[in-house]
């Protein structure tokens, strides 16, 4: 991010983004007609959208991929398919879509991202929903995969004045949801943990020692190459480094490492 290399298209990736935008224009559908045959009837056409936005997807199916664009799209079917193991749109009327919140904290730094989904019900609560394309995380990971939806929740906190009633995580790589009732002193912690993420940043560009942290996703890095853990040497940090400027923290769009 803060290099700004040029990576490869991911397939996960990808269909993660394609699932995001079925199920977000699944609720423009009337409410009787969003059925898991509509849903898939909208695959091919936001396909086509996104190939049509971003002709570099093309190289996904070259001769040679791992997957053909019909067995990727068969994926990307099973997890609309999933969904529909897990609610009902047709008993839904989210309030927000791919909702873009920002606040910035008192210290100055600014906080942004796109929730998935805000649903609201009649007496007033307050549920933040995120679809995911992998599979649930082993109880001792659900904490990191809550963070994203706490960090969601403190800016909603920080712009509306209210705490949040439920976040909720939809696994539809093995049909599961992680529920998680959020409170006061929950996200006041995240907030700390916010502040203290950025202030590890600012020392690692100041220092310039940024430590890798080597795990199984490294085999699927486009810069393992240029990762001093595996002997490479990474480039110097450009122009415009995060220690200039307005400071902000944007979390990552899609988690797609349950996915590889």
């Amino acid at each position: 991010m803060i290099d700004r290399i040029p990576e490869r298209p991911s397939a996960a990736a990808v269909r993660g983004t394609l699932v995001h935008a079925v199920l977000e224009r699944l609720f423009d559908l009337p409410a009787a007609e969003r059925t898991p045959e509509a849903a898939r009837g909208l695959l091919e056409p936001q396909w086509e959208r996104l190939a049509a936005e971003e002709p570099q997807l093309s190289v996904l199916f070259e001769e040679g991929a791992e997957e053909s664009l019909e067995e990727w799209l068969d994926r990307a079917r099973g997890m609309v398919d999933r969904y529909f193991a897990l609610e009902d749109p047709r008993r839904l009327e989210p309030a927000e879509r791919e909702l873009f919140v920002e606040t910035v904290l008192p210290s100055g730094l600014k906080l942004r991202g796109y929730v998935d989904r805000v649903d609201v019900a009649p007496t007033g609560e307050l549920r933040i929903v995120d679809y995911k394309t992998g599979s649930a995380p082993r109880a001792d990971f659900e904490a990191r995969a809550l963070f994203q939806m706490k960090f969601y929740a403190l800016v909603l906190w920080r712009v509306r004045g209210r705490v949040p009633n439920l976040l909720q995580l939809m696994y539809l790589g093995n049909s599961e949801v992680l529920r998680y009732v959020p409170d006061e002193a929950d996200l006041r912690a995240t907030e700390r943990k916010v502040e203290a993420l950025w202030q590890a940043i600012r020392r690692a560009t100041e220092t310039g020692d940024w430590r890798p942290r080597p795990g199984r996703l490294c085999d699927w890095c486009d810069h393992k190459e240029r990762c001093p853990e595996f002997g490479g040497t990474p480039p110097p940090l450009p122009e415009g480094r995060p220690d200039a400027g307005e400071p902000r923290v944007v979390p990552a769009a899609r988690d797609v490492s349950a996915d590889l």
